[in-house]
């Protein structure tokens, strides 16, 4: 068994109140892998870290989230799963963090839940969606959200999602195959272009995935800078400046071909060890990176160095 070093940013969890509420939305997005969901509980996740050699893991909510419509019912959802998260780590301490849910698209419902989750909770950041229907981050009704998560430098993980408008365009095949990953460039593209990314220098933005599509389109997004020189107010640093700022998972990016793309964007200071537990097995990141033949130092910092810089309150329990 490997020595518990690791850690998962890319972790979740399934709060009893949660899937009583949102059961059947929960299990329609696992698709052929609802027996690993049904059978989540806080002590299996603990010996899946055992298994994996991961010492904490920052636990969040995958898809399809808190936000169906009502705001009233996704502010409930987010303080359930918020606080229930928060207890999980404090009878497991040392080996949980809490990114703490958001009821977005509402505004007010987020601040007030971004209040309780830092102040109450001691939450380490925020976990959101990529988009909300057919809302994604960039969208300047949301800007008061960011800009309260800036001013507090918090870590903001973004997990993918499909958007209401992408569902089922390819009969048969999951949306977290394909739609998943095309709707994480599509948030990274709506908070580039939106402004957000170079209005909001202090939130550390971390992407599931290797951030989706991006590697493959990134200079293609930033050509569009070429014929659009009106976009210049928005980014004055440039395009790519801002997708070298950007945190990157490595879940299901391990192979030699994804791998490489995001270091060759990124640069490995920027790329974190993620599982996607209980979706996959929790040893399959680090016996993907483990087939790659990193030097000793690039592999430490991906599995365990560049999330303690983000999440130093970590190394304590580390």
């Amino acid at each position: 068994m490997t020595a518990p070093h690791r850690i998962d940013t890319h972790h979740h969890i399934f709060p009893a109140r949660y899937m009583e509420a949102e059961r059947e939305r929960v299990l329609g997005v696992a698709h052929r892998l609802a027996p690993q969901i049904l059978a989540w509980t806080p002590a299996a996740a603990v010996e899946a870290l055992d298994r994996a050699g991961i010492a904490t893991a920052v636990t969040s909510i995958s898809a399809p989230g808190v936000w169906f419509g009502d705001a009233r019912a996704a502010g409930g959802l987010s303080r359930d799963c918020n606080e229930y998260a928060a207890r999980m780590a404090g009878d497991h301490r040392g080996r949980f963090g809490v990114f703490a849910a958001l009821p977005l698209p509402d505004v007010d419902g987020s601040l007030a839940e971004i209040e309780h989750a830092f102040d109450v909770l001691r939450a380490d950041g925020v976990g959101l969606m990529t988009s909300y229907g057919e809302v994604w981050p960039g969208d300047e009704r949301l800007a008061p959200v960011f800009d309260e998560l800036n001013r507090r430098k918090a870590v903001a993980y973004f997990h993918p999602t499909a958007a209401s408008a992408c569902a089922n365009l390819l009969p048969g095949i999951p949306a977290a195959t394909i739609e998943f990953p095309f709707d994480t460039t599509r948030a990274i593209a709506s908070l580039l272009f939106g402004g957000t990314l170079s209005r909001c220098p202090d939130i550390r933005f971390i992407f599931s995935h290797a951030g989706g599509a991006l590697p493959m389109l990134a200079h293609r997004i930033a050509g569009l800078m070429r014929v659009r020189p009106d976009l210049l107010e928005k980014l004055p640093k440039g395009v790519m400046h801002e997708f070298t700022r950007l945190h990157y998972d490595v879940c299901s990016a391990t192979s030699p071909i994804a791998f490489n793309a995001i270091r060759q964007l990124a640069g490995i200071s920027q790329l974190l060890y993620g599982t996607d537990f209980p979706y996959w097995p929790s040893e399959t990141t680090g016996a993907g990176l483990a087939q790659l033949g990193l030097p000793a130092a690039e592999l430490r910092a991906v599995e365990r160095d560049n999330a303690l810089r983000l999440l130093p309150r970590l190394a304590r329990g580390a």
